[in-house]
C-alpha cells in the first residue's frame, strides 16, 4: 500500500502540472472503488485547480467550488498523460485538463476519488492526528499518548489519532533506527526513548520521501519511475538476514496482522 512518503511523492509529481490549470472534463470508466466515485465531482468541470495538498495518506485537489479527495488505496497510482493516450483495463479516472488529463489506475480498486465541500472537513479527516514532519507534531504530546496506552509500540505509532501516515514499512524502519522492540508495550518505553523514536520517524519518513518512496510491488511516482527507498530498509522485508548493524539474524513476526521485523539483539 501507497504510504505517506509515497503519496508525498506523488503529490510534488503532479502538482507542477496540473495546479491552475482548468478542468475540461472528468471521465469516470469505473465508479466502483472502495467508496463510489462521488456524482458531486461532476460540478467542479469548468474549475480551475488552485493547489493540490497532502494530508496524511489523501491528496486534496482544491478548487474554489470544493475538492477532489483522492486515496490511492493498495494499488492505485496518478500519472500525468498527454489527452487522448488510450486507457488500460484499470485506468479508472481521467481528470481532463485540456492537453493533458490527471489519470488514476489502480488494478485493486480500492482507493478512492470523493467530493469535499468548500471550507468543510470529510468526515475521514476528522480525527486524524498531527502530520509528522510538520510543526503540530510536537515531542511531548506523542510521548504522552504512546506512554498511556499498553499496545505494543509499533501498533501505537501507527495509529493514525496520535500520528498520521507511519504505515508498516516505515514504523519498522523507525524502531529499528530508535532501537526500541516493537513488541514493548507502549507504556514500558522511557520518555528518552520516545524522544529517540520521535526523531527516528521524522527522518525516515523525510530521507523515504527524498529518494522517492518505497516500491515493493504496484508502486510507482507520478512519472512512472520506483522509489528507490527499498535499497535503504535495514529490517522491513528482511527477515532472516543478518542485521546490518550487529550481523545477528533479523526475527519476522505477524503483530496486529502485519509483517514485523526486528534485531532482538539491537531492539530492546
Amino acid at each position: 500500500m501507497p504510504e505517506l512518503p509515497e503519496v508525498e511523492t506523488t503529490k510534488r509529481g503532479v502538482q507542477p502540472h496540473i495546479q491552475q490549470q482548468r478542468i475540461t472534463a472528468l471521465v469516470v470508466r469505473q465508479a466502483k472503488l472502495r467508496w463510489p466515485v462521488s456524482p458531486e465531482l461532476q460540478s467542479l468541470v469548468g474549475e480551475t485547480i488552485l493547489t493540490v495538498r497532502r494530508r496524511a495518506k489523501y491528496l486534496l485537489i482544491d478548487t474554489a467550488k470544493g475538492s477532489i479527495m483522492v486515496h490511492l488505496g493498495m494499488s492505485g497510482s496518478l500519472r500525468v498523460i498527454e489527452q487522448g493516450e488510450p486507457p488500460g483495463f484499470h485506468d479508472h479516472v481521467d481528470l481532463e485538463l485540456g492537453k493533458i488529463a490527471l489519470r488514476y489506475t489502480d488494478p485493486r480498486r480500492f482507493g478512492c476519488w470523493l467530493f469535499v465541500a468548500p471550507n468543510a472537513s470529510h468526515e475521514l479527516l476528522s480525527k486524524l492526528g498531527p502530520e509528522p514532519l510538520e510543526e503540530d507534531f510536537q515531542r511531548e504530546p506523542f510521548a504522552a499518548a504512546l506512554r498511556a496506552t499498553k499496545r505494543p509500540i509499533k501498533q501505537a505509532i501507527m495509529d493514525n489519532k496520535i500520528v498520521v501516515g507511519v504505515g508498516n514499512i516505515y514504523a519498522n524502519e523507525a524502531l529499528f533506527m530508535a532501537k526500541i522492540s516493537p513488541v514493548r508495550a507502549a507504556s514500558r518505553v522511557s520518555v528518552k526513548r520516545l524522544n529517540a523514536l520521535y526523531d527516528a520517524i521524522r527522518i525516515v519518513l523525510a530521507e523515504a520521501i527524498e529518494q522517492g518512496g518505497t516500491t515493493l510491488k504496484d508502486f510507482v511516482g507520478s512519472d512512472g519511475q520506483p522509489g528507490y527507498f527499498k535499497q535503504s530498509l535495514h529490517v522491513y522485508g528482511r527477515g532472516g538476514l543478518d542485521c546490518t548493524v550487529c550481523k545477528q539474524a533479523l526475527k519476522e513476526i505477524r503483530l496486529g496482522g502485519r509483517s514485523t521485523v526486528y534485531c532482538p539483539n539491537c531492539q530492546r
